[in-house]
């Protein structure tokens, strides 16, 4: 199943429960999808592009849990983490650190990288194996870790 038709057998769900909160979030993840396609002139994106959307609609709520957070907004905290707990449904299961950390020594031995000057040549490899599956901010870590 199609993750556009996912989120309609899902919304339409979240209708029948009356789910406010979970309608307006699959509303949104439509309306990111469809964007992302008008965008780039399709009818209908791929799924790596449905990934790309996804993995964007996260970063952008963990970014403003984070600022909320920072500003002491426990009712926008509240809300945007409910917020991403839909959104991550929808997301691949995500791998744990040291699978990230085992992908990375794999990647660095495979581009024979050495130093931190290798860092975007390790990262335009390595990144396409874990998108929507990593966050990027921990596998940038790993890779500086492993090339310091």
């Amino acid at each position: 199943m199609s993750l556009h038709d996912k989120l309609n057998e899902d919304m339409k769900q979240a209708m029948k429960s009356k789910e406010k909160d979970r309608l307006s979030v699959i509303r949104m993840l439509k309306a990111a999808i469809q964007n992302e396609a008008i965008k780039l002139g399709k009818k209908q994106l791929t799924e790596d592009e449905e990934l790309t959307v996804l993995s964007r609609e996260v970063k952008q709520r963990k970014d403003s849990l984070h600022e909320f957070e920072k500003a002491g907004r426990d009712d926008l905290v509240a809300k945007i983490q409910s917020e991403l707990v839909f959104v991550q449904e929808y997301m691949p299961t995500q791998l744990s650190e040291e699978e990230v950390e085992a992908i990375v020594s794999a990647v660095i031995a495979e581009t024979n990288a050495s130093s931190k000057a290798d860092m975007g040549k390790v990262m335009g490899v390595l990144m396409p194996k874990v998108k929507g599956k990593a966050d990027g901010s921990l596998v940038s870590k790993l890779v500086q870790k492993h090339l310091s």
